[in-house]
């Protein structure tokens, strides 16, 4: 071999490597974005199951602009055995006296050094463990319940004996910009599409922060005392690991709105995905492990769903590295991993545009979908905030009035 092809070697091995690393989290999003197209999403049986005893916790810090609006969707859906407890964790608002107008019951947490949804729901559960409910459903203080959804997931919940996941989506603020509509669809893909596409599967998915239903005998061992910024999806793995994976229930449905103000949407992005990756950096290889010990192929299921970065992330790496494998080709090197990487971003393509066209259309125009160069633009400061600045600690995200 000529010393002068040796950069030309070394060149074809680097992309052909990514070309091959990447091709896992895009295989894993095409086949989840496949089979939730073919699914009906139709209820299940559990439903018809005897209504449990209910307690619906909601962590809530300084909402007193719109802890009413929440309580209001949840209270109906509650009949008199059941119980609804917001947590006023370190308030310095009128949320726990709101609550108490409104006919929950509130009980208020101080503690300056130790800041958290999961503080606070580690609270709450210490406070009904006296007389502890059947189910634990958690809904976080800014999110609408739509109707039935806390029977349906208190049911499917009691029945499975499992953590059992709502629907979670973010509707769009009035006027939304073509940005809104992006992080709109990127949402559904992550929190309806994908879980439904697992669940058509047969397997089972992640916890997305709220809407979440645990039987009493489950949730009671689980520490969550702590401050990590995505509490929801480490849980849903330690729980999977333990035994209790997580079963995703469609028919029910939570909703929360995306902020309008600029700086707020950025913060609540930072910390979901700077959270999501960190723990796809960290756990993906803990669940792998956890899967080949325990001879369970769910769990490696799991460990798969969560090695698809955020969607954004994911397309970006796409890109970059298609950009310069033709680079590459074009002086001369393999065409190889630039035809693997192209056929890679057919798929991309085939996943998000199945997904709009059964779960969004109705909602998001076809026209959206082009600000999607734009939408990336706007994500790779976070990205590199990761490598630069990574959030650590949970920060609240300012609410629209």
């Amino acid at each position: 071999m000529q010393i002068n092809q040796l950069p030309f070697l070394l060149v074809d091995v680097v992309l052909l490597t990514i070309a091959l690393i990447l091709l896992i989290p895009v295989a894993v999003l095409f086949l989840e974005c496949s089979a939730a197209f073919l699914s009906n999403l139709a209820p299940t049986d559990e439903t018809k199951e005897p209504r449990p005893k209910i307690a619906v916790l909601i962590p809530a810090y300084n909402e007193a602009a719109g802890i009413a609006a929440t309580i209001s969707t949840i209270l109906p859906q509650l009949t008199p055995q059941d119980r609804l407890l917001v947590i006023a964790d370190n308030c310095t608002d009128a949320t726990a006296q709101i609550a108490r107008n409104c006919g929950a019951t509130a009980i208020e947490r101080h503690d300056t050094e130790r800041k958290g949804k999961g503080y606070a729901l580690d609270f709450g559960l210490q406070s009904i463990a006296s007389d502890p409910p059947e189910i634990v459903i958690m809904v976080d203080a800014d999110c609408i319940c739509e109707p039935d959804s806390i029977e349906t997931l208190a049911r499917v919940s009691m029945a499975k004996q499992r953590p059992v996941q709502a629907t979670y989506l973010m509707e769009q603020p009035p006027d939304p910009t073509p940005k809104d509509s992006i992080s709109a669809l990127a949402f559904l893909v992550k929190n309806l599409v994908r879980p439904s596409g697992l669940k058509q599967l047969g397997f089972p998915s992640l916890l997305t922060g709220t809407g979440m239903a645990f039987p009493w005998l489950i949730i009671r061992d689980v520490p969550l005392a702590s401050g990590n910024i995505v509490e929801d999806m480490q849980m849903s793995l330690d729980l999977a690991i333990a035994g209790h994976p997580t079963v995703f229930c469609p028919e029910a449905r939570v909703t929360g709105c995306l902020p309008q103000q600029q700086e707020a949407a950025k913060t609540q992005r930072t910390r979901w995905e700077h959270g999501h990756i960190q723990t796809l950096l960290t756990q993906t290889p803990r669940l792998a492990t956890a899967s080949i010990e325990q001879q369970r192929f769910d769990l490696m299921a799991i460990a798969l769903d969560l090695s698809v970065p955020p969607l954004s992330l994911l397309v970006a790496l796409w890109l970059a590295a298609f950009v310069a494998s033709i680079v590459a080709a074009i002086i001369g090197t393999s065409p190889i991993p630039a035809i693997l990487l192209a056929v890679q971003g057919l798929l991309i393509l085939v996943a998000i545009v199945s997904a709009w066209g059964k779960f969004g259309r109705a909602d998001i125009s076809g026209a959206t979908l082009l600000s999607v160069p734009f939408y990336i633009l706007w994500k790779i400061p976070l990205y590199l905030g990761f490598l630069l600045k990574r959030q650590t600690k949970w920060v609240r995200t300012e609410r629209d009035i």
